[in-house]
């Protein structure tokens, strides 16, 4: 199977659950095959957590009994870390200790309102997201090798909730943006549950893996040998550079901005079917890859700008190679 074989499948696979949401929904694949970490932003109802069970349910057998396709951490302000990681169990017949794995041991975790969490709980997760492990007790245990975090946060509530902070966001690939659909795809969702769509039971609606835990990885495979020329190198770098010497901009892209976007080109060039990238594979990605770095200024925020704005004018400025 190549990476365009698997995107076409996954998206017929979703397309009875799913309505309308191919774009955002191609990230989340696109993130699978990266071995990266998406941030979803939208008001409740817009099937953000819905999304992420749909990208767990099309990845078949997992590697371990301990190791579950999908585990949802709902966060609020009294998680603790070790709700997250897991903890050691005191057995006292054999007077010894056993580890509990939590439920960030699983191949598509769901980090539901992920900003309802303090810092010290936030923490748990940064580890996990780049290093693809966690440190319980001073021990280091391993995740599973597709390990995909899909956090969601609200936008319009603010209370009793706390920024993530700027290291965090870092370590997301994309920042998915996630509105009302239109009033066709709205009657669409209506008019499948009347039909009988229950999105508890995502089998009977339809459906079921289109890949295995071998086949991700081999499919990883494929992706990491896009080709990339130099030229195309130097205008994604440029891109991450721009982005800090902007004037309405605070702090700007970090060097993960740019391996994001390699990384999230290759993949867009891959589900094209195609072997190598072009210019137009990085302006399609640069807007969800970067957005969620680029801090602006207070002062550009009171006048209405917004991360995307800055993106745009930046991919408008810069000479596009040939």
């Amino acid at each position: 199977m190549t990476p365009a074989e698997f995107q076409l499948a996954a998206l017929e696979r979703t397309r009875g659950v799913l309505v309308d949401l191919d774009e955002p929904f191609r990230l989340l694949l696109a993130a699978l095959l990266l071995g990266g970490n998406v941030l979803i932003e939208g008001v409740p109802g817009t099937a953000k957590t819905l999304m992420a069970r749909c990208l767990a349910g099309l990845i078949g057998d997992s590697d371990s009994n301990s190791v579950k396709p999908f585990q949802r951490i709902q966060f609020t302000p009294d998680l603790m870390p070790s709700d997250i990681l897991g903890t050691s169990v005191f057995h006292l017949q054999s007077a010894t200790f056993t580890f509990r794995p939590g439920p960030i041991f699983a191949n598509v975790v769901v980090a539901d309102e992920v900003n309802r969490a303090p810092a010290k709980t936030q923490s748990a997760l940064l580890e996990a997201m780049e290093e693809h492990q966690v440190t319980v007790e001073g021990e280091r245990k391993p995740l599973p090798p597709v390990f995909v975090v899909v956090a969601t946060q609200n936008p319009v509530e603010f209370e009793g909730t706390y920024p993530l902070p700027e290291a965090q966001l870092d370590r997301f690939l994309f920042k998915v943006l996630v509105d009302y659909g239109s009033a066709d795809a709205e009657r669409g969702v209506v008019q499948r549950h009347h039909a009988g769509l229950q999105v508890t039971d995502l089998e009977a609606a339809g459906l079921s893996p289109v890949v295995d835990l071998a086949t991700v990885m081999d499919l990883r495979r494929q992706v990491e040998t896009t080709k990339v020329d130099d030229s195309v190198t130097d205008y994604l770098v440029a891109i991450g550079r721009a982005s800090r010497s902007a004037p309405e901009v605070q702090y700007g892209a970090s060097v993960r901005g740019a391996l994001g976007l390699l990384g999230a080109s290759k993949a867009t060039a891959a589900f094209a079917g195609r072997d190598y990238v072009t210019p137009d594979d990085v302006k399609a990605v640069a807007a969800p890859v970067l957005r969620h770095r680029v801090i602006l200024k207070p002062e550009a925020e009171l006048d209405g700008l917004r991360p995307d704005d800055v993106i745009h004018r930046i991919l408008g400025s810069l000479p596009v190679p040939r």
